[in-house]
């Protein structure tokens, strides 16, 4: 297919061949359990075919303990004081309403008084003593035609 590339020559390679070993089934020894305290630091196991290993014993595992969670969460604690902290809020706007309340009051009577002392000053020109020349009105029936004042 390609001219360009060349055939090689095969490479003549040594083979090995593994067989396979059997394997010898061993009759199981039942094993008994030894109590925690008789274990020894370092422990020789016997085989049943005769052979020792020996090795040192390992400890169970034990779990790093786990930190002491608090009786109350943290969750809890910061709710119950934003709730406190809420209500000193609320307090102190009960108290800015109420002073709202009152400065609206006063000035509704400020501007009361004002109109009565104003009223009355102008009442007083108006309708005051004959000693300054002041004017006279003098009340008497009056006929009201096609919107003409007949006195």
């Amino acid at each position: 297919m390609y001219p360009e590339r060349q055939q090689r020559a095969p490479v003549e390679r040594a083979v090995t061949v593994h067989q396979p070993a059997p394997i010898t089934v061993i009759p199981s020894v039942p094993l008994t359990a030894a109590p925690p305290s008789t274990v020894a630091a370092v422990q020789s196991i016997v085989l049943p075919d005769g052979r020792i290993v020996t090795g040192y014993a390992i400890d169970a595992t034990k779990p790093e303990p786990v930190a002491a969670k608090p009786a109350i969460s943290r969750t809890a604690v910061n709710i119950a004081l934003g709730g406190i902290g809420f209500g000193a809020i609320c307090g102190g706007l009960l108290l800015l309403t109420t002073f709202i309340t009152a400065l609206a009051a006063l000035m509704q009577q400020l501007i009361i008084l004002a109109a009565v002392i104003f009223g009355g000053w102008i009442a007083i020109q108006t309708f005051g003593g004959g000693s300054r020349g002041g004017i006279t009105v003098n009340a008497r029936k009056a006929v009201i035609k096609r919107n003409h004042f007949h006195g």
